[in-house]
């Protein structure tokens, strides 16, 4: 919905032939070695949404579409209170992973669709999941400092990273989400709600929302927003983050998530001050090499 952004930041073009972010996630992630995307969008959004992009991978690409919408897999008398107490947004990034679950069938990864990634990031989870993808998840974490924007706050989940001893294979032991991050006076800092701080180191290792996963997890994502939505499915500003829901499976031995790291970097659009950035930095990566023009032959 692009609270922060102040508009549907997905479908702002970017390219040089007007490709959108998601545009270069999809010509990563088929280079990278996955086979199948699924984009999960809103009804409303549909003709926008094939105007702005499927027009141009239609033959190239094997996609489907998922819906999530506000009374999707939401209980009928959570569904009547929200509409009378005025939400205008269903709940997270958990529910619109669940809203595509009969698209999937194989092990997957999953992203925003207004971060880039990184081709290397693509890479390095397809490999993952192919050898790894039945039985454990993982995650691509990015330091902080790069992630963080000049314009204001920042959302980003807290990894907590621990090296398997006698291997070379690190786990993810926890996710704090922090919802109010900022640089300010040489100082990374996260406001809490008490209005107190949390100084953050600039290397601290964070989710970008890239994360790999078995598709038998979904059933625990279904048991982990069920609760969810029983418990906080009224609060008109509850959302089931991925992260958090992750954070509960390792915490109660559902999963195990290896940590993956990639040479990526990665870049998004929070505000829309940070758009110019993004441009730039996508003609720069377009004139090495790493991107043909245009992007989709």
């Amino acid at each position: 919905m692009g609270s922060r952004y102040g508009g549907l930041k997905q479908m702002e073009r970017f390219g040089q032939n007007g490709e959108l972010l998601l545009d270069y996630s999809v010509f990563d992630a088929l280079r990278g070695g996955f086979e199948k995307i699924v984009f999960i969008i809103r009804h409303d959004l549909e003709k926008d949404f094939r105007d702005a992009l499927l027009v141009r991978i239609e033959g190239k690409v094997n996609y489907s579409l998922a819906f999530q919408e506000m009374n999707s897999l939401i209980p009928p008398e959570i569904y009547e209170h929200v509409q009378k107490s005025g939400r205008t947004k269903p709940w997270g990034t958990a529910h619109a992973l669940l809203c595509a679950k009969d698209c999937i069938d194989a092990p997957f990864a999953v992203i925003n669709a207004d971060d880039f990634y990184g081709q290397e990031a693509y890479k390095v989870m397809a490999d993952f999941l192919y050898e790894y993808g039945q039985e454990e998840a993982a995650i691509v974490p990015y330091k902080l400092e790069p992630t963080l924007s000049p314009v204001g706050t920042v959302s980003r989940g807290v990894c907590e990273i621990l090296q398997e001893a006698g291997s070379s294979k690190k786990y993810l032991l926890s996710v704090d989400e922090l919802t109010s991050i900022e640089k300010k006076d040489g100082l990374i800092f996260n406001t809490n709600p008490d209005g107190s701080r949390r100084e953050l180191k600039p290397d601290t290792l964070v989710s970008m929302n890239f994360l790999g996963y078995p598709d038998s997890i979904l059933s625990r994502f279904k048991q982990y927003f069920d609760e969810f939505i029983a418990v906080l499915g009224k609060e008109p500003k509850s959302e089931c983050y991925l992260p958090k829901a992750t954070d509960w499976f390792i915490k109660n031995g559902f999963i195990k998530m290896q940590a993956i790291m990639a040479e990526s970097e990665w870049f998004g659009v929070t505000y829309k001050e940070d758009k110019e950035a993004a441009i730039k930095r996508l003609a720069a990566l377009t004139s090495q090499g790493v991107y043909p023009v245009p992007l989709w032959k």
